[in-house]
């Protein structure tokens, strides 16, 4: 696997879904005028943007100097966790059941990337370079986040619209 490529190719693709999330909001204002529509509508900006900032971190360090994306992976992550986490806690007892395992999927994913890049020999054990383990989690990741852009937009993961 060439890191460098990988990394390169990943980030410009969520750079470019963050792009096309702005057009769809941008689309829907009614979206910003609801708080709770309008954390989810921030929850998957973010679920693009975290990992398109991942990649650039990981393709100025790379493999000669670790550190610099392991202390962004891990910083990033604990944002995106900690994110992920609050939008579960605020969705209540009547959220979509797959919007809320999407969620704590990604919680959990994020918790995992932070771990892996904090613990890079950890990826050792299942025969990965650390920086292999987290492009595994993050496509992981960004497929979620296309479920859940799906959901939404199928009106499935959002509250019902008022008259």
């Amino acid at each position: 696997m060439d890191v460098s490529t990988f990394y390169a190719l990943f980030s410009a693709t969520c750079f470019t879904l963050v792009g096309l999330w702005w057009n769809v909001v941008r689309s829907h204002s009614e979206w910003m005028r609801e708080p709770a529509l309008r954390r989810i509508v921030g929850g998957i900006y973010l679920s693009f943007l975290l990992p398109a900032l991942m990649g650039l971190f990981a393709q100025v360090g790379g493999t000669e100097q670790p550190q610099i994306w392991r202390a962004a992976f891990i910083a990033l992550a604990v944002v995106g966790c900690l994110c992920t986490l609050r939008l579960l806690t605020r969705a209540g007892a009547g959220g979509d059941r797959f919007v809320t395992w999407q969620q704590a999927g990604a919680a959990l994913l994020y918790l995992l990337i932070a771990v892996v890049g904090a613990f890079p020999e950890l990826a050792v054990h299942i025969g990965l370079r650390p920086i292999q383990a987290e492009a595994l989690m993050l496509i992981a990741l960004i497929t979620l986040g296309h479920a859940l852009v799906w959901r939404f937009m199928a009106g499935e993961g959002r509250p019902a619209e008022q008259p």
